[in-house]
């Protein structure tokens, strides 16, 4: 009976030590991947470096562009491709424009396209940056029932990048909720302009 107890002790001790080996591996793989939330908003980098070497980004030209996710995959960072291309979802209260008060207009990341001004945006307390009002001339809509839901996604209208989702429970006046990714996200304060 005491070796048995002794084989159970030292088993669940191996597996603990398995388990905490496996979590401290996993969450540092992941947290090399996320922004620095260390910083204030106004120290990270809000000119979106997605678009450095992204010769399709143009805050102007707004033609439609047809390019495929192969491309799209060789120019941006993994973690907007991932967002933006393949439509994945931040976690909450992590985006870098969840908790951004700052005065500007936002574009889309991956093609410079406009899509919200600043003043539009609320404190939702939802996780993500939501904005009551959309460029019309800078969005488009997409039925979405992925994960066993009904909702309806927001695209960039220049590239079909995704954008997040559109729910109908914003403040007035137009009673809607435009839940977007930050990543997908490009933000110029009007300080620049």
């Amino acid at each position: 009976m005491e070796i048995g107890i002794l084989f159970l002790r030292k088993f669940t001790s191996m597996k603990n030590l398995l388990i905490l080996t496996f979590m401290n591996f996993f969450l540092s793989h992941c947290a090399q991947k996320k922004i620095d939330l260390t910083q204030k908003p106004e120290q990270q980098t809000m000119e979106n470096s997605t678009h450095t070497n992204n010769p399709y980004y143009s805050r102007t030209d707004k033609t439609k562009l047809n390019v495929s996710n192969e491309e799209w995959r060789k120019i941006l960072p993994p973690e907007v491709y991932a967002i933006a291309r393949e439509a994945n979802t931040e976690y909450p209260f992590t985006g870098k424009y969840n908790d951004f008060d700052e005065l500007g207009e936002y574009y889309c990341a991956v093609c410079g396209n406009h899509l919200f001004r600043s003043s539009s945006k609320f404190a939702s307390s939802c996780g993500w940056p939501s904005f009551y009002e959309a460029d019309k001339d800078g969005v488009i809509y997409k039925r979405d029932t992925s994960h066993g839901m009904e909702r309806i996604e927001v695209l960039c209208k220049r590239c079909d990048s995704h954008l997040g989702h559109v729910f109908n429970d914003g403040p007035p006046p137009t009673g809607m909720r435009f839940c977007m990714n930050s990543a997908s996200l490009d933000f110029e304060p009007d300080s620049r302009k």
